[in-house]
């Protein structure tokens, strides 16, 4: 059917191509990938990621090119040892990576992010309304010792709670087994919340999951009214609600990470951790319109 391709012992000029392209950023050093910090980025984040000089003399491996790793490994979804060897040893990215959790790097970088984004769109700094939500992330044999079983959506596995602004942003964020009921972490979501903004959150909206006297005296605490959002009728499907619909495009954002495709972590604290990595890179990504890149 095809004429046939005389033998040459050399590879057709196409893939000859691509291997010499290889070869080049081999030899003219690591190769640039979409998850890699651009310079005006690295300026951005610097300051928070250094706890000391960059060029300390302690210091063996630049923090740029640790984050470039951390950050490919939620991306990509990747096992710690298959990490590629451009890259720093796995071993230290692993160490910094636990280093800057145990901090709240992340958290703060996100809640700074936040403030910008937010008033290069023309709102406050902090908002006064959230969306609270949570989603189900199927156990695997890392994360089964501390899964729980989700009755509802019929999956073993961590529920993550999150609430967010009203332009999806991440405000605050809670990992639990998938047992526990979504109402009972009305509590400790909400007071991060409020811890985070200074007070200003009046509104929560939140779906049928919230319902119940204990959730509303929750948020009454902290002076928040918490707002439930029902169907008018019984639907089948996907139906797009008013005010809530923005949690869910917060989870789709966050489902772009791999690593956030399932729940691959011993600790609830690295799995937490890890969503706010992901969030500060969705922000970041956002920097052509902040004015940062």
């Amino acid at each position: 059917m095809f004429p046939e391709r005389k033998a040459t012992g050399r590879p057709p000029k196409p893939a000859r191509e691509v291997m010499d392209g290889i070869c080049w950023m081999l030899r003219a050093g690591s190769p640039w990938r979409d998850s890699d910090l651009t310079d005006d980025e690295w300026a951005f984040l610097a300051p928070y990621l250094a706890s000391v000089r960059e060029d300390s003399p302690q210091r063996v491996h630049s923090l740029r090119n640790v984050w470039n790793a951390m950050r490919w490994l939620v991306h990509t979804g990747a096992q710690w040892r298959y990490m590629p060897n451009d890259f720093p040893p796995w071993t230290v990215v692993y160490q910094q990576a636990r280093r800057w959790l145990a901090a709240g790097v992340f958290e703060s970088l996100a809640d700074d992010l936040r403030a910008v984004a937010r008033v290069a769109a023309g709102r406050s700094a902090d908002p006064s309304a959230i969306i609270l939500d949570g989603r189900t992330l199927q156990s695997t044999p890392e994360s089964g010792d501390r899964a729980g079983y989700d009755g509802h959506k019929k999956r073993k596995g961590s529920t993550v709670h999150i609430a967010v602004d009203k332009l999806g942003y991440l405000l605050s964020l809670v990992v639990t087994p998938a047992n526990e009921q979504e109402r009972h972490q009305v509590a400790e979501l909400i007071k991060e919340v409020q811890d985070v903004t200074g007070q200003t959150v009046t509104i929560a909206h939140a779906d049928q999951g919230y319902t119940g006297e204990d959730a509303r005296t929750a948020a009454k605490a902290e002076n928040v009214e918490l707002e439930i959002i029902k169907h008018t009728e019984a639907k089948r499907g996907f139906v797009l609600l008013p005010k809530r619909w923005v949690v869910e495009r917060t989870f789709a954002w966050l489902g772009r990470s791999l690593r956030l495709a399932r729940d691959y972590e011993r600790l609830a604290t690295v799995l937490a951790g890890w969503h706010w990595v992901a969030m500060v890179a969705l922000l970041l990504k956002h920097a052509p319109n902040l004015g940062i890149s």
